[in-house]
């Protein structure tokens, strides 16, 4: 029997659908491990295909094309360490998460996935057959256990692989960020090892995909639960882990412990790798978004330059009549401090052509609103054609509080392909942006230093459609607004929830209606970066029209 066993653990980022992409980067990760003399290769959940593909895996001729090639890369690697990868496979007629073991040129284990999540981003009830617990398969005479991703956070998996001889954990994972995700997993993954007192390898991928960010943080624990090693959130690496044998089993010897950092950074980078990864997975290299002088559009403007570097970053700045000399001065100030283009095209010619040519239908009519919205519109309609002009993405730039109550123009300020700020509420930019000013680091390819003025940050904010305009004057206070949004959007509270916890009942009720009613403008909009497990999108599906209201509360 073996005394020492090295594991290659893959932390790295597949492209959803790009199976030759994706095995490429598995052969050059087993000819890193090989060089490096190890015994095994792992790689993560559903690698070979990205994860996650959604409805994707269910058409016959990609799950097809994504089983030969895992084939492939078995025939191609059969002289070096075993290799672990995740993909798709068929059990009689039904579809299966699987992870696959490749030795000597051939598939020589296969395991299938048996707990299946369906809540939050996850529909794999949705597309695939939950299989019966099977036992550890063997890799140079190390009998391992591999509980997929979910399975890990179910006792019966890892107890049955446990009881069945597995002498190692090696669970491969497909595991999406949201804040205070890493504790839960380390804390789920802790248990298990108490369980089962055997040493386990948690190895996530990383990368982004649509909204979804998987951060990496993979780690390996030892029995007992005390931490061996931590790679690094959100960066490709890898680690060759060395196990020996004693006489109570195996354990891994220390290694590299990464830094993780506070939630704010985590959030912040979680947005730079999103956008980076949204840009060049869809083929675009340059974006470009309105400069408003507000925090909102200087935040993603400073996330596009340390996502994609300040030369590829275009700042557009659309004054009005009612825009004030201070935004101009902020708008261009946070530009400069980026070093990014900036352009000026104001908008007052074609907000007086569009209102002459209304005129005969709006002349019994009042101002109000609808001429409020005529401007974001043709701002988004200027924004547009300088994409289209230029072949640069247009990023929109509401926070989460703004598109939760529909404080936002649709075909206006709502235009857009991407998001940074889409699931950060108002008060969490006020932080993020201090923090950002405060910090730089090395992924990030924007300056260091305070690149957005702290006047910027420290005014009223206001959408500068009318005159004196202000947010609260439409909603209540940030600080109100997000708390309430956060007991009914995250935490799913009642009125009443909202009402014993402090909020006035009529503020409630307000944001409560203007929740609901706009709905319609957020399936509609950009896709953005998920930071919560209550985002817009996949994890909060209403109906766009819905007749319900909560009574209670008073």
């Amino acid at each position: 029997m073996p005394d020492r066993f090295r594991l290659t653990l893959a932390q790295l980022a597949p492209t959803v659908g790009d199976l030759d992409g994706n095995a490429a980067q598995a052969r050059e990760a087993w000819k890193a491990a090989r060089a490096a003399g190890a015994d095994m290769l792992a790689l993560p959940e559903m690698f070979i295909t990205g994860y996650n593909t959604q409805d994707l895996v269910l058409k016959p001729a990609f799950h097809q094309a994504a089983i030969a090639a895992i084939h492939a890369l078995a025939a191609d690697c059969a002289d070096g360490p075993a290799i672990g990868i995740g993909g798709p496979a068929l059990e009689g007629a039904g579809l299966c998460n699987a992870y696959y073991v490749l030795q000597g040129g051939e598939v020589t284990a296969r395991v299938l996935k048996h707990h299946l999540p369906n809540e939050t981003v996850f529909d794999e009830v949705r597309l695939y057959g939950a299989a019966p617990v099977a036992g550890p398969y063997t890799v140079k005479g190390v009998r391992i256990g591999s509980p997929i991703c979910e399975d890990a956070w179910h006792e019966d998996v890892t107890e049955t692989l446990a009881e069945t001889g597995a002498e190692l954990l090696l669970v491969p994972n497909g595991s999406p960020y949201y804040r205070g995700k890493m504790e839960t997993r380390q804390t789920i993954m802790v248990s298990r090892v108490i369980e089962t007192g055997l040493p386990l390898v948690y190895l996530n991928m990383t990368g982004g995909q649509d909204d979804q960010v998987f951060d990496g943080g993979s780690f390996v624990l030892n029995p007992g639960g005390a931490l061996a090693v931590q790679m690094p959130l959100f960066e490709d690496a890898l680690a060759h882990v060395d196990f020996t044998r004693g006489a109570d089993g195996w354990t891994a010897q220390k290694g590299d412990l990464a830094h993780i950092p506070c939630s704010l950074e985590q959030d912040y980078h979680a947005m730079v790798v999103a956008l980076r990864d949204y840009m060049r997975k869809s083929g675009f290299g340059k974006v470009l978004l309105g400069l408003s002088g507000g925090l909102d559009s200087a935040i993603v403007a400073v996330i596009a330059a340390d996502a994609l570097g300040a030369e590829n970053v275009r700042c557009v700045m659309l004054p009005s009549e009612y825009t004030s000399p201070a935004s101009l001065e902020d708008a261009q100030s946070v530009a400069e401090a980026l070093g990014c283009r900036y352009d000026f095209v104001p908008i007052d010619e074609p907000r007086a052509a569009v209102g002459a040519a209304l005129a005969p239908l709006f002349e019994v009519t009042e101002p109000g609103v609808t001429e409020e919205n005529i401007q974001s519109r043709l701002r988004g309609l200027l924004l547009m054609a300088l994409s289209n002009k230029f072949g640069e993405m247009l990023l929109t730039t509401g926070n989460k509080s703004e598109i939760a109550v529909g404080y936002a123009t649709i075909y206006g300020d709502m235009n857009g392909g991407y998001n940074p700020i889409k699931d950060l509420y108002k008060t969490r930019v006020f932080d993020i942006c201090r923090w950002r000013n405060a910090h730089h680091r090395d992924w990030m390819m924007g300056p260091g230093g305070e690149v957005i003025a702290p006047r910027i940050i420290d005014k009223p904010p206001s959408a500068e459609l009318r005159a004196d305009q202000k947010d609260s004057d439409s909603l209540p206070d940030y600080p109100v607004l997000d708390g309430i949004l956060d007991m009914l959007v995250d935490q799913d509270a009642s009125v009443a929830d909202c009402v014993a916890a402090g909020y006035d009942r009529a503020d409630v009720k307000k944001v409560e209606g203007l929740l609901y009613t706009s709905e319609y403008k957020r399936f509609q909009s950009a896709p953005g970066t998920r930071l919560s497990k209550r985002a817009f999108w996949l994890d909060r599906r209403y109906p766009i029209v819905n007749r319900w209201r909560d009574d209670s509360g008073g």
